[in-house]
């Protein structure tokens, strides 16, 4: 008869001996009503946190304060999503994790889910592992739905993979794999392009299901501005349209023949 107890305990010390090596990067723009929440719900998983401060207006680095574990990143201008998730990757290989979840600070996500990343980049450790937003609590936005589709499509333009959620900024990224792509985007695009070029280096992407939480409108906080990211977004598809079908698939696909064909003598 297995011993449930010495099964939980043997669970437990290989989750402690491998979250020295996971970090959660928290990028956060004017969201001082829900960082706080964001940040005290992740501490019940793991400890090592870098919050990014993307030049704040708000009392946002009054609540930061409150967190003297935590380590802060911190410019007085606003850069952009990517641009802040770009300096957390960095601050997180400079003190030596060798993962990085992402979430971001407006509550949408449950930190709940993080143990689960964890568990599934322990059996597929190259992995870039994007959660999927498949429990839907509340009603979703028609941009968002409209946004989402756009992305899954060119995506797949783009690289060949199917996938049902490009646009979820809950995700884990393997740092050491991909610290030597050079990325342009600063903005929303992008998580798009790093989807992009992860899957020309041959990192794998898996999706795992996420639930999330989307408030009513007059209470939900986004800085998603439709026309100039949507225009954003559309020159950059039409780039990696360019470079993928012209350069890096092309490529690819000669690698992989050459492979079978040195295995064949």
């Amino acid at each position: 008869m297995f011993n449930i107890s010495k099964i939980k305990l043997i669970d437990q010390q290989i989750y402690s001996d491998s979250e020295e090596k996971f970090c959660v990067i928290i990028p956060t723009f004017n969201n001082a009503s829900k960082i706080e929440e964001v940040i005290n719900g992740v501490l019940n998983h793991i400890k090592n946190i870098i919050v990014v401060n993307d030049g704040t207006t708000d009392n946002t680095e009054i609540i930061l304060d409150k967190f003297k574990k935590i380590v802060v990143v911190s410019y007085s201008k606003n850069k952009g999503k990517g641009y802040a998730l770009k300096q957390g990757f960095k601050k997180a290989l400079e003190l030596g994790y060798n993962y990085a979840i992402t979430i971001d600070s407006d509550g949408q996500h449950s930190a709940s889910e993080i143990p689960e990343f964890i568990k599934t980049c322990n059996n597929h450790k190259d992995a870039l592992i994007i959660g999927a937003r498949t429990t839907i609590n509340g009603n979703v936005p028609r941009k968002n739905s409209f946004a989402n589709k756009f992305s899954n499509f060119w995506v797949f333009i783009i690289t060949g993979i199917k996938l049902i959620d490009t646009q979820s900024g809950f995700r884990l990224y393997p740092l050491n794999k991909m610290q030597n792509i050079k990325f342009v985007s600063r903005r929303y695009e992008f998580e798009l392009e790093v989807l992009a070029k992860a899957s020309w280096r041959n990192i794998p992407i898996i999706s795992i299901p996420i639930s999330v939480f989307y408030p009513p409108n007059n209470e939900r906080i986004t800085h998603f501005r439709p026309f100039i990211d949507f225009l954003r977004i559309s020159l950059l598809n039409s780039w990696l349209v360019f470079l993928g079908l012209a350069i890096y698939r092309p490529l690819n696909i000669t690698k992989s023949l050459f492979r079978k064909f040195k295995k064949l003598f």
